[in-house]
């Protein structure tokens, strides 16, 4: 679907494939310039996050329900926060690192602002490549 302001993709991945991998694929191959992730449902059996306030990414085993992803994808990089949820109902979250493997399925929703343009330019107060928000020329 599309308009003059947005234009909507879908996207179904399969058991073992890598969350975030597979989402830098789908922004390369659609050229996309501003994404952001609409919603995200499915199943994980292995799961790598960054937690809050720590350098190294925690890696965790078992079976888990994705309950939130939320994040900004553009040509120069992604940055995505996951939540994902135990067997037993806790939940977890953080920063998505690659090796978030697919159980079942995850159906995710991707929307582009087709009058944006993001960037990922390094802050000198944080350190990080932070976003960079542009009109298209």
């Amino acid at each position: 679907m599309q308009n003059e302001t947005q234009k909507i993709f879908a996207l179904r991945l399969r058991s073992g494939d890598d969350l975030k991998l597979s989402i830098i694929d789908f922004v390369k191959q659609n050229k996309l310039k501003a994404g952001y992730i609409i919603t995200c449902v499915g199943s994980l059996q292995k799961a790598n996050l960054r937690l809050a306030n720590k350098n190294e990414a925690t890696a965790f085993k078992g079976k888990f329900e994705i309950i939130s992803l939320v994040g900004t994808l553009s040509p120069g990089g992604v940055h995505l926060h996951l939540g994902i949820a135990h067997s037993n109902g806790k939940s977890i979250g953080g920063h998505l690192m690659d090796g978030c493997i697919i159980y079942t399925t995850a159906e995710i929703v991707i929307g582009e602002a087709l009058q944006l343009q993001f960037a990922r330019n390094k802050d000198a107060n944080t350190g990080y490549r932070e976003l960079v928000v542009k009109g298209r020329e």
